[in-house]
């Protein structure tokens, strides 16, 4: 056991699997990844294959293992995270139950209507501090759940519903669990971590409880690697293996989400946008519009209090899949990664002027800090002056109301310090906006992939390499984050000014995008 210095940290995410591998104190020794797929289709749906994904995480850590010499020697232990919500049906055998439901299905929207009216949707709220909608388990379960379903056939064959990492976990040690973060925000209660009556009450699926499984605290239990799993991943029978909590919370962990700090907040600007504060969970503030998530960290009464944009950078992401199509449809080359590199030479050129994006690029709507799955995107104060460069601000600028909007809906208030995380913050110019939008210094993380570290830290504290999380997260997170960049106090101004509008019109439009809906609905219809 001396020559075992490594933590493999497994995050599979929608994009991508990664298996990144770990020295005991948190410095990243390589990272190796494989490319996820899933289907929508025109009825809401997202499907993703659970054979396909456990083989995309077989091949990731095999692919470390030619990069890392030694790999199977030398891991001490394994821990898995993955994309949270949507709905993972294990049946006979622990064989799957069809394709797994993810976050991005839109099926149950209309019952997450029935449900939000329903007598105990705020006795429900009150214990999850976690607003229902389409991307959840609870509400595709309710869904699938329903007399007239053409799912409950589906559902009849199912023996326990899990989420991505627990189904994973599920093919690494045998072992049918998930974890107290999921477990709570979904059908439980953040004060005691555990199951709720009630919740699961009001989501008409008391006769359904059979199908959750047992909640494992994994910086406490770990289960070992077994013989099966071993010999498909390469890596030494009987290794601990820890469940590590839901994505958001353990790329926030990696990030720096929770250091002690006061008034600190964490924003993962990746394809959906995730904004989350560290808070004890006495304090958490619940909102009237029961919007948001409470989700538990790996630490005795810490919580995060959680808004997610559906979409964040997809709305840049849509933006430049757009100059690439014009670009190759006249003939010339580039591609993605050479666009962002741009990203500030295009910024500088520019300033803001009143022009006004609603980020709500996602097919389906928006999920916070309001749930509406008819919310679209839209430009505001477009004039014949403006060019690309405009209308690439304007993007940015609506990425940043957005975070605010998530922000003022968890407290009255403003975090005193945001750390970043994703691909987009490389930008120096994006950076700047995303403070003075939010209006509040930034700082960055040098590591790469925060949401792999996240679960390696529950681990690290598993094994006893650590006492505590926090001792884990003074060695593992705070050295590696950056100086504090402030931003410009004129800048700021602006777009607490901006902020006002922005608010206003997100309030004005909801009619407008259910009428659109409809049109579109009819057109495609006919």
């Amino acid at each position: 056991m001396d020559n075992r210095d490594i933590i493999l940290g497994i995050d599979s995410g929608t994009s991508v699997v990664k298996a990144v591998a770990f020295d005991l104190e948190g410095q990243q020794l390589g990272c190796a990844s494989v490319r996820n797929t899933y289907q929508r289709g025109e009825d809401g749906s997202a499907l993703q294959s659970m054979e396909r994904t456990w083989q995309d995480c077989v091949s990731a850590i095999r692919h470390l293992a030619d990069e890392i010499e030694n790999l199977s020697s030398r891991v001490v232990a394994l821990a898995v995270t993955a994309q949270g919500d949507g709905t993972w049906l294990v049946g006979k055998d622990n064989r799957p139950v069809g394709d797994a439901w993810i976050w991005l299905d839109a099926r149950a929207a209309e019952t997450v209507k029935e449900r939000e009216h329903s007598a105990l949707s705020r006795q429900r709220f009150e214990a999850t501090g976690t607003g229902l909608n389409t991307c959840q388990q609870g509400a595709q379960l309710a869904y699938m759940n329903g007399k007239n379903s053409p799912h409950r056939q589906q559902l009849e064959q199912a023996e326990v519903a899990m989420h991505c990492k627990d189904w994973l976990y599920l093919n690494l040690t045998g072992v049918r669990a998930t974890d107290p973060s999921e477990a709570s925000f979904t059908f439980g209660n953040f004060r005691h971590r555990g199951y709720e009556d009630v919740v699961i009450e009001a989501l008409g699926l008391s006769d359904r409880r059979y199908l959750l499984p047992e909640i494992v605290e994994g910086t406490q239990v770990t289960h070992p690697l077994t013989a099966e799993a071993a010999k498909a991943i390469g890596l030494l029978a009987g290794t601990p293996v820890c469940l590590g909590y839901v994505d958001m919370v353990m790329t926030g962990l990696g990030a720096g989400v929770h250091t002690g700090d006061k008034n600190t907040a964490c924003s993962i600007i990746g394809s959906t946008g995730v904004h989350m504060r560290s808070v004890h969970s006495s304090e958490v503030f619940l909102n009237q519009q029961q919007t948001g998530y409470v989700i538990t960290l790996p630490s005795p009464h810490q919580v995060t209090q959680v808004q997610t944009n559906m979409a964040s950078t997809l709305n840049l992401d849509w933006l430049l899949n757009m100059t690439l199509s014009l670009i190759e449809e006249f003939g010339g080359t580039a591609d993605h990664a050479t666009l962002v590199k741009h990203l500030d030479k295009w910024l500088a050129t520019t300033h803001p002027d009143g022009l006004m994006y609603h980020p709500y690029i996602s097919l389906a709507g928006e999920r916070g800090p309001f749930v509406n799955a008819d919310a679209r995107a839209s430009f505001i104060g477009l004039r014949y002056s403006h060019g690309y460069a405009d209308l690439l601000r304007a993007v940015i600028e609506g990425i940043g109301m957005a975070s605010r909007d998530c922000y003022q809906a968890m407290s009255d208030l403003s975090p005193r310090e945001l750390r970043l995380s994703g691909g987009a913050v490389r930008s120096a110019k994006v950076r700047q906006i995303l403070s003075a939008c939010i209006g509040a210094p930034v700082r960055v993380s040098t590591r790469d992939e925060a949401g792999a570290a996240g679960a390696a830290m529950m681990a690290a504290v598993a094994i006893g390499a650590y006492p505590n999380m926090d001792s884990c997260v003074a060695t593992w997170v705070t050295p590696l984050l950056n100086a504090a960049e402030a931003p410009p106090s004129e800048l700021a101004e602006h777009y607490r000014r901006l902020f006002a509008t922005y608010q206003q019109t997100r309030l004005t439009l909801p009619p407008v995008w259910t009428e659109l809906q409809s049109i579109h609905k009819g057109v495609n219809n006919e």
